[in-house]
């Protein structure tokens, strides 16, 4: 229980902060803890992409110091492991939502662009909200879904221009 009220906070805290390294640094504990809880509950589709997810965020918070091509390539090889992962450890249509969640997510970090990171918080809001529903992981449900509303608020705060009349 522990290890999802870790992952939970950090998963919010990220979505939070404005800077993007910083924001990877506090996303990449967020995969190392989700990765424990979920081997604690079997959910092994979430694991091994947790783990996945925590080198590629390292390796995304060295982008200037990468080639753009390179960079790239670094991209279609997580995408592609995120798709193999969901093949071998595939445990019905479940797998899909952490699957498609983390492609989502991955392609968002892999920019430069905090918007999207804040926007990949609502598509991961709702599609790791799911997956953990269906292992009833009743902290992790709450904690996407309010990851969902921090993403929404932070949206709508920082993204969204209201334009006055």
């Amino acid at each position: 229980m522990i290890f999802s009220i870790l992952a939970f906070f950090a998963v919010c805290i990220s979505v939070c902060i404005k800077d993007r390294k910083k924001s990877l640094y506090v996303q990449s504990l967020n995969c190392l803890f989700e990765a424990i809880y979920d081997f604690i509950i079997n959910a092994f589709t979430g694991a091994i992409l947790s783990i996945v997810n925590l080198i590629r965020t390292f390796i995304f918070i060295q982008k200037e110091k990468i080639n753009n091509i390179l960079y790239f390539i670094v991209l279609l090889i997580f995408e592609s492991i995120i798709i193999i992962n969901c093949i071998i450890t595939w445990n019905g249509f479940i797998s899909l939502t952490v699957t498609i969640g983390s492609m989502i997510r991955s392609y968002c970090l892999w920019q430069s662009n905090m918007k999207l990171v804040r926007i990949s918080a609502i598509t991961t809001g709702v599609l790791y909200g799911s997956y953990y529903l269906y292992y009833k992981s009743w902290f992790l449900v709450l904690g996407y879904m309010i990851l969902l509303i921090i993403g929404i608020i932070q949206v709508c705060k920082n993204d969204i221009k209201v334009t006055k009349k």
